[in-house]
């Protein structure tokens, strides 16, 4: 029987609670990108061992994870290496464009009833959307 969805939810709630977590302690929003952009343009230097521990966890978490369990699952992500760069160079232009990630506006702002957080994540999963139809359908890269 095929259990992969067990991730999504399991990461989901480790989000979430991070999310909780962050804010009671620090009483800010967990926005992920505002924490690497505030170490990348010099505005977090105030906070910046807890911005590098935020970032090392998400990155260390997963390797740990990758190494320990049995069975990986499948992401489907695209082998092709141009498409992920884009991508993630895409992401980092739309989440300052927008003042916010899926972290922050999505898990974050919904949570707290934001009309704004919400505007944005229906905004940015319709791109998204939009994107990998493109990319599939139109121009087959993925």
């Amino acid at each position: 029987m095929n259990i992969d969805w067990i991730w999504g939810l399991i990461g989901g709630a480790l989000i979430g609670t991070g999310g909780a977590v962050y804010l009671l302690g620090n009483g800010r929003i967990m926005g992920a990108s505002g924490i690497l952009g505030g170490l990348i343009d010099g505005s977090g230097r105030n906070s910046a061992a807890e911005r590098l521990a935020f970032i090392a966890g998400v990155v260390l978490i997963p390797l740990v994870m990758w190494l320990t369990i049995a069975e990986v699952p499948d992401t489907h992500l695209t082998p092709n290496t141009a498409v992920i760069v884009a991508a993630g160079l895409l992401v980092g232009l739309g989440t300052r464009i927008a003042n916010g990630c899926t972290s922050g506006h999505g898990v974050c702002g919904i949570s707290r009833l934001s009309l704004r957080g919400l505007i944005a994540t229906v905004i940015y999963i319709l791109a998204g959307a939009l994107t990998l139809a493109l990319f599939r359908h139109v121009w087959s890269l993925i």
